[in-house]
Parts: structure tokens; sequence; C-alpha cells
């Protein structure tokens, strides 16, 4: 309880334009942010672009936000909707996947290589949910409101991204 009141504390001194409040946003949702762009896209470049993007999109929207709400999936909606994006646009330039030996050594620590090349040949939509689902530890519901789809939606990404998977491993 106390940690959602310290985050709302945060979020108001924020929206007022307190610096050191936006800072402490910033280093206690940057490596989330980060590692949900780059699992969806498979690029740190990228990853670290969206990240920042969508946290200067978040400050811009502050003013909006509900302070009743928690902070970390309304950052997470914009963040993999920017990275959904990315991927999506990337496939339309045809461009070749980064090599596994570029990836950000923090965020390739807890998947094997079978496993993050398996992610990177999904969907960008189905890597979406299964990220969120299963290395950021949304529940399904939380997925459906952060990416605006219908619970139902978000169960049958879950269940075709997570079936791909297991044929590929």
């Amino acid at each position: 309880m106390r940690a959602g009141r310290d985050e709302r504390a945060r979020i108001r001194g924020a929206q007022q334009g307190s610096t050191s409040d936006l800072e402490d946003l910033f280093r206690t949702y940057w490596p989330r942010a980060f590692r949900a762009a780059y699992l969806v896209t498979h690029d740190a470049g990228a990853a670290e672009d969206i990240a920042q993007e969508a946290f200067l999109a978040a400050i811009r929207a502050l003013d909006r936000f509900d302070r009743r709400r928690p902070f970390g999936p309304w950052l997470h909606r914009i963040v993999v909707n920017r990275a959904i994006d990315w991927s999506r646009g990337r496939r339309l330039r045809g461009e070749v996947e980064l090599s596994e030996s570029l990836a950000a050594p923090a965020t390739r620590a807890p998947l094997g290589d079978d496993t993050l090349a398996a992610l990177a040949r999904l969907s960008p939509e189905h890597r979406a949910v299964v990220v969120m689902r299963h290395l950021l530890d949304f529940t399904p519901g939380e997925i459906a409101e952060a990416l605006d789809l219908p619970r139902g939606t978000v169960n049958s990404r879950l269940r075709r991204g997570l079936d791909a998977l297991e044929e590929e491993l």
C-alpha cells in the first residue's frame, strides 16, 4: 500500500514539475521499459529509442494521467505498442535481424539463445503478449488493459504464441 502512495506522490510531484520525482520514476521504470521493448523488437538500439520515446510520450501526457491507477502498466502500454509498431515496420521494410551477439547482455541472461531466437520469430503481436505475460509477469487482464485488447484476444495470442514456441523448441 505504501509503495502505491509513494508512486502517486512521485507522479503528483512530476505533474507539478519536480525534476527529482521525474528522475525517480525514470530510474524505477526504465529497466522494465527497456526490457519490454527489447524482448519485442530484439534490437537493443531500437529498444533504447522506443523506451526513451515512450517515456517522453508519458511525460507529455502526465497531466492527463489518473494517479489512482498504477503508472507501470500505463507506461508499458506505450512501450509495447511502440515496439509492435516498430517491429511491423521493420518487417514491411524487410530489414534483417540483428545478430544475437549484439544483444544487450543484461537482457540475454535469463533466456537461452534458442529461446530468444524462437521468440524473435513470433509475430510482434504474439511476441508482445508472451513477453508481457511470462517475462514481465503481467496478468492476462493487465495485458488486455495495457494493449487495449479484449481478454479473449490476449488469451488466444498467448496460446498461439506459446504453441509456436513449443514447436520451435
